[in-house]
């Protein structure tokens, strides 16, 4: 099993600790790409039109004046780093030393500047989002659509994925000849089922927390369904080929 997760917009900010280590990140292929993006990042920080480029506003200037410290900044497990609804509801930040070995093992985000990482991984809080065109390099999904291919088919081989991103980082890279189920969540209301993304992401990281805490590894789409119908507040679990439709109560 594999779950791919995207990056949350909130993060904690390590206070201590080393920096980065770009070579000791999983998928050390990508460690010439990654600096690539990040050195783009620091450069477009500092400039006037910073705000646009990243598409934040001024309320987020601490986040992007952090961004240019980017090297030198403390760095710790992206499950710490990562810090929203998704995240917290995973219970990431007190994940135990087993439990994120697993993670290390089962889980992928990916991210608009590392590609992919494990929530074992080592990272700074930084703000750039998947949605962003970097400079000379572009759209970043684009761009990262032609070097994750290889890195991500090649750790998801003979396992089921399990994907929990959004759309933006969807376009990064699409599992294809394998076996895949996106997670869709709907919440029942009155009789009425709808969509709504804030209850999406808690979900997703319940099930999320559930998958990488569990001894046992779930193997197919009825093994992810069985865990999908344990889950707090769930009252009904739709499997189809490829999507797994999570309802809640309202």
């Amino acid at each position: 099993m594999l779950i791919l997760l995207p990056p949350s917009e909130g993060k904690t900010a390590p206070t201590s600790g080393a920096r980065v280590d770009v070579d000791a990140l999983s998928h050390p292929a990508l460690a010439a790409t990654r600096r690539r993006v990040g050195e783009a990042l620091v450069k477009v920080s500092g400039q006037r039109n910073a705000f646009d480029v990243l598409g934040v506003g001024p309320s987020l200037a601490a986040e992007v004046e952090r961004n240019r410290d980017l090297w030198e900044a403390p760095a710790a497990p992206a499950a710490q780093v990562y810090s929203g609804v998704l995240y917290d509801a995973a219970g990431a930040a007190q994940w135990s030393g087993t439990a994120l070995e697993r993670a290390r093992d089962r889980v992928r985000i990916v991210s608009a500047l590392w590609g992919a990482v494990s929530p074992a991984d080592r990272i700074p809080a930084y703000r750039l989002s998947m949605s962003t065109s970097l400079g000379r390099i572009g759209p970043l999904a684009s761009f990262w659509r032609r070097h994750l291919a290889e890195e991500l088919s090649h750790v998801a081989d003979g396992r089921l994925v399990v994907d929990c991103r959004s759309s933006s980082y969807v376009a990064a890279w699409r599992p294809a000849g394998i076996p895949h189920v996106s997670v869709r969540v709907e919440r029942e209301l009155d009789g009425k089922r709808t969509v709504v993304s804030h209850m999406a992401k808690h979900t997703r990281g319940l099930l999320t927390g559930a998958l990488v805490t569990a001894d046992a590894v779930a193997e197919s789409p009825d093994d992810l369904a069985d865990v999908a119908r344990t889950l707090t507040g769930v009252v009904d679990v739709a499997l189809t080929e490829h999507e797994l439709t999570i309802v809640i109560a309202g």
